[in-house]
């Protein structure tokens, strides 16, 4: 069978294989290729990447976990299905030669490049090299005759005078250079404890890999890459096909519920092939936010993901988690790997998980990674005692205890997992297409369950109580375990790895004292500002306190419903607040008319927090008067499209901004804010600063998030934030729900007295709006979501609130 191909391979790990396979598969498919994208080794999250990319499913080629003799047919049953491609790209694992250990290279990219009879291109990092480079090369290409090297993609490059010296030095060796891509951070795939963030977690995941796309477009030969993959021999072999693995024992086609979504996002897509093949049909559920299993569910599949990143979550959606320990205990043929192991146990790093095994689950600094043969420790839903099953294990948590009376396997180091005739659960992952048998006998056990029947839900409501201190309660106070959090403004998303390594680097720095003049020299830079017009704070909260006391404020007004931080600063400064209220039936609206004339002190938010209203900046200018500070909250505006109405760089007498990172950044604990405004001010909120108030990682974040590189990304939140923002207005509005028009990361809208602890009782938070002066208990603020979290929350809604 024809199949023009080539593997992607580097030296070592962190060469930038994901970056030059991730984007050649896109470039490719944007000139108009129809691309099969395949990953040497277990690994999931590349291959996420990979379907991106191609617009088809990722597939993995694996010897040790399939066989060496099922690695060609799965590869053009990849390459064939959903239709004929007419190239495969296979990315590489490790470095080029690495497999498992004490195998002489077994499962490694060589083995599968040898195995697929592909020619490889060696992708080198030569952000720190020279001329070396060519003897690299010279050494990967010589040290296996099995495996034929055809050309280099050198990733990382800086100046053109070095890269023209290593592009010699590799030609020297007997290879072309086929492409050189630049040194751009911005090409980085966030990671975290286990490796790379998932596509399915990252919003702006399609947004990047078209940008990889696009980069590989323009630095590498596509062309040249095209000729190298068509040298590719033709192979020898039948497509692996499912239906040649399995077969339906019955008539009907019962539902087998899997769990997708971004906490469970790891399993193989022949998985699915296989259950379909014998005769059940697939429902894929978000354990986040789905409100119950799918309908008529007759077996379980919870394979792979990152529970512990979103373990509240999980907790918050309490039926779903009961539908589970239900299913589980009736019976029902379930299938648990790793992640689903732990959604399963009792409690996750201490949050209440499903309860279904008498097991708790607690994170390690220990990394669990191994390439494993188990033995069946006895007769189960899966497997006959004795039984091999190769697999891998990668994972920080721990059990306890670590197996049940029967366990799932034996392994070197003792047994592993919970089995019995409806249950397997264990930290191994096993891919069913080198395993078809596994595939068999659970589907022959789901064609014999009986369906779950859904229990109803029960709901309560708890009535409000009064806050002691209403001007000094935030969102964070309505969080906690097993409530699913839509209380606190913070993105709902990881951190960026630029932002991670800075902010490490700062604490590595942690024995001196911190110096706040790089985050000044940032702040003027990127404001166009002179570095007298802008002060770096350990976040807002500084600023408004830094306010407060800069004057003997006789008249200062703070416009409402708005953050009631600066109005609690004034109290506890000891000044006589004048509070200016914005009024629903106008929308919320800025009246300047109704600031008092004699007001010395303005304070505005805008976008304002709870109601989300962005007010003109022609409005906001019209407070300015001689003798007045008018300050403007602008906390949210990065949440803006375009930061219209935004007057951060306005150079006006009287005009303070105040700007927070913390929220679109993810860093709440990170205290870092700044003002901006005219030097005479700014001064003399410096002279009132504490020293050494803005901490080194505050620094640090300040800088880091003033790049070019957070720029971009910056706008890829924006982006996800308006969606997501629209998503929760349109299921307001299709539930007759009043909310106000927002631009902010929140809505406002109006749920009825009793709504919140309605809400609370179905594992769900909202922000309590009445201790905002202006609003009454009938109103919470509802932070933004992504939209399957969303929907949790609106499925609430439709059980527990009747708008008033």
């Amino acid at each position: 069978m024809t199949l023009p191909r080539l593997v992607i391979a580097a030296p070592s790990t962190g060469q930038g294989k994901t970056t030059v396979a991730t984007g050649l598969m896109a470039a490719l498919r944007a000139a108009g290729h129809e691309v099969s994208g395949h990953k040497t080794g277990p690994d999931y999250i590349d291959p996420g990447y990979h379907a991106l990319a191609t617009g088809r499913p990722g597939r993995n080629l694996d010897p040790h976990l399939v066989g060496a003799e099922r690695v060609v047919p799965l590869l053009l049953h990849g390459a064939s299905v959903p239709a004929p491609a007419g190239v495969a790209v296979i990315e590489g694992v490790m470095g080029l030669y690495d497999g498992r250990l004490g195998t002489d290279g077994f499962a490694s990219t060589a083995h599968v490049a040898a195995l697929t009879r592909s020619p490889v291109v060696l992708v080198l990092d030569v952000a720190r090299l020279s001329r070396s480079a060519g003897a690299i090369v010279a050494g990967m290409a010589a040290f296996d005759p099995r495996v034929r090297l055809a050309g280099v993609v050198l990733n990382r490059a800086r100046s053109a005078r070095n890269t023209a010296e290593i592009t010699r030095a590799v030609e020297r060796a007997g290879l072309p250079v086929l492409g050189v891509l630049p040194y751009d951070e911005s090409l980085a795939v966030p990671s975290r404890h286990l490796g790379l963030v998932p596509a399915a977690e990252r919003d702006g995941a399609a947004r990047a890999v078209e940008r990889l796309g696009a980069a590989v477009a323009r630095h590498l030969d596509l062309d040249a890459l095209l000729r190298t993959a068509a040298t590719a021999p033709d192979l020898d072999a039948d497509p692996w096909r499912p239906g040649n693995e399995v077969r339906s024992p019955g008539t009907g086609r019962p539902v087998v519920a899997v769990a997708g979504g971004r906490a469970f996002t790891f399993r193989y897509p022949e998985t699915e092939e296989l259950l379909r093949a014998a005769g059940c049909d697939i429902a894929v559920f978000d354990p986040l936010s789905d409100p119950a299993l799918p309908d008529g569910t007759a077996g379980l599949y919870l394979g792979g993901g990152f529970p512990e990143m979103y373990a509240g979550e999980l907790a918050a959606n309490r039926g779903l988690l009961d539908d589970l320990r239900r299913a589980v205990e009736a019976g029902t043929p379930t299938v648990a790997e790793c992640a689903g192991l732990l959604c399963l146990a009792r409690a996750l790093d201490g949050v209440p998980m499903a309860g279904a095994l008498p097991v708790d689950a607690v994170m390690t600094e220990r990394l669990t990674l191994r390439y494993p043969v188990a033995v069946a420790a006895g007769d189960s839903l899966l497997t006959r005692a004795g039984e091999r099953v190769s697999g891998h294990e990668f994972h920080r948590t721990r059990t306890s205890p670590g197996a049940g009376e029967e366990a799932a396997w034996r392994l070197d180091d003792g047994p592993e997992g919970f089995a019995s005739a409806t249950l397997h659960a264990s930290y191994l992952h096993v891919h069913w297409a080198g395993h078809p048998r596994l595939a068999q006998r659970f589907a022959d056990a789901v064609h014999h369950a009986r369906p779950l029947v859904p229990a109803p839900p029960v709901i309560r409501a708890e009535p409000e109580t009064p806050v002691a201190h209403p001007l000094r309660h935030h969102g964070d106070a309505e969080t906690g375990a097993g409530l699913l959090d839509f209380a606190v403004n913070v993105f709902p998303g990881p951190r960026p790895a630029w932002l991670d390594r800075a902010l490490h680097n700062a604490v590595d720095a942690a024995g001196a004292y911190p110096d706040a003049a790089p985050a000044r020299t940032a702040l003027a830079r990127h404001h166009h500002r002179p570095e007298t017009e802008v002060l770096p704070t350990a976040g807002a909260a500084e600023a408004f306190t830094l306010i407060a006391r800069l004057r003997p404020w006789r008249r200062p007004v703070v416009v409402h419903p708005q953050f009631t931080e600066p109005h609690a600063a004034l109290e506890q400064a000891g000044r006589t607040v004048t509070t200016v209220l914005c009024h629903a039936e106008d929308g919320f609206a800025l009246d300047p008319a109704a600031v008092p004339e004699d007001a010395d002190l303005v304070i505005v938010g805008n976008p304002t927090n709870p109601t989300g209203v962005l007010h003109p900046a022609t409005a906001v200018r019209s407070l300015l008067r001689p003798g007045r500070l008018v300050v403007v909250d602008e906390a949210f505006m990065d949440a803006v499209p375009g930061e219209t109405e935004s007057l951060v760089r306005e150079r006006l007498d009287g005009l303070l901004v105040i700007r927070s990172l913390t929220k679109h950044w993810s860093i709440p604990a990170i205290r870092a804010g700044y003002v901006t405004g005219d030097p005479r001010t700014v001064g003399a909120l410096a002279a009132l600063q504490t020293p050494w108030s803005v901490s080194g990682p505050a620094v640090a974040a300040t800088v880091a998030c003033l790049t070019t590189t957070a720029a971009a990304e910056a706008q890829d939140r924006t982006a996800a934030l308006t969606r997501w923002r629209e998503h929760l207005e349109d299921g307001l509005r299709e539930r007759g729900i009043a909310a106000v028009p927002s631009t902010a990361p929140f809505v406002l809208a109006r749920l009825g007295e009793g709504a919140r602890g309605a809400l609370r009782e179905r594992g769900v938070a909202v922000r309590r709006a009445d201790t905002f002066p202006g609003l009454d208990p009938a109103w919470a603020r509802i932070a933004v979501r992504p939209p399957g979290t969303t929907d949790r929350l609106l499925g609430a809604l439709d059980a527990a609130v009747v708008p008033s």
